[in-house]
């Protein structure tokens, strides 16, 4: 089944997922979607010193948008933020330097940034792909405690200020790498078998994708999406991907491109048009399961996923004067 799925999922990509993919969807877009003024509206971006991030941040701030790039390495940060302010005209773009595999560390920051400053759009665009099975200072797999309880954390501790908002959105970068992945509940930390870093990385897109799907339950007042950016040439894929990346290098997308469906669920209206919860590709919602993939998962298993993940949230809260 694992062959079929990959097998499949390749050929779907090499038709949609590259650069041509890009550029024949683009020829249904419509322009004025992204013709909005942000002046007003406060944009919280992981992940957005380089890649897809950066670009999204970039588009945002040229639309008057107040950008906050949360980042792990402040150099990369601060020159990710000097570059934005130079093509944009805005100052109003805000360092914040969290590790977000770090609980402690996404608690703390929820609480100060809530004292501080409002929130109408969360962007997960923060990951990772460790190809060597590795555990974080609290014991947690690198991939899992970013992609997955990372991207759990943060989003849940801000859902009281993103609520504040009149049109709170959240949206999370997936990737359509999880269309050759079921829901695995009985090893969310990769500890049986032979560890592989693509797979781990996978999976933790499948879990995205459910917990977006269980917040629009959950959370009628928040706008939630989750979305694939098409395979992008990024430092991210370059890095962990280094033989996919020789391979396709010609054929992949620009950060531009990779990013278009992000600013565009971020700040156009026409996204909030579509019901919560969807995952989409090319500004349109697309299937999150491959014909014949036998990838679905069952409610128990899904609501075993965020048990789990509340459990460790809780686990790793800390005693916060602002309530968090």
């Amino acid at each position: 089944m694992s062959y079929y799925r990959n097998a499949i999922w390749f050929m779907k990509g090499l038709q949609e997922y590259t650069r041509s993919g890009y550029e024949a969807a683009a020829k249904r877009f419509v322009a004025s979607d992204l013709d909005v003024d942000l002046s007003r509206r406060s944009f919280i971006i992981t992940g957005a010193n380089s890649g897809i991030g950066k670009a999204t941040a970039l588009e945002i701030a040229k639309r008057g948008g107040t950008v906050h790039l949360v980042c792990r390495n402040k150099d990369r940060a601060d020159e990710a933020r000097t570059h934005i302010v130079e093509q944009s005209k805005n100052e109003n773009v805000h360092v914040h330097i969290v590790d977000i595999s770090s609980p402690k560390a996404l608690w703390e920051f929820a609480s100060s940034f809530t004292q501080r400053h409002s929130v109408d759009v969360l962007i997960n665009n923060a990951g990772c792909m460790v190809n060597q099975r590795e555990l974080t200072e609290d014991g947690l797999e690198k991939n899992f405690a970013t992609n997955t309880l990372g991207t759990f954390i943060l989003s849940t501790a801000l859902f009281p200020e993103l609520k504040k908002s009149q049109d709170p959105r959240v949206i999370t970068v997936s990737s359509g790498g999880m269309l050759v992945q079921k829901l695995n509940v009985d090893d969310l930390q990769f500890e049986k078998g032979t560890f592989d870093g693509t797979m781990a990385y996978a999976q933790n897109k499948r879990q995205q994708v459910i917990m977006t799907e269980l917040w629009a339950q959950q959370q009628k007042e928040i706008h939630f999406s989750s979305m694939h950016p098409g395979w992008a040439d990024t430092p991210a894929v370059q890095s962990s991907m280094p033989d996919f990346h020789d391979r396709m290098k010609n054929r992949l997308r620009t950060e531009a491109q990779g990013a278009d469906t992000v600013v565009w669920l971020a700040v156009s209206d026409a996204a909030v048009k579509h019901p919560s919860g969807l995952f989409f590709q090319d500004r349109t919602p697309v299937a999150t399961h491959l014909p014949l993939a036998l990838t679905r998962s069952s409610t128990s298993e899904e609501n075993e996923l965020m048990k789990t993940l509340e459990q460790l949230r809780e686990r790793f809260k800390p005693h916060l004067s602002s309530g968090l």
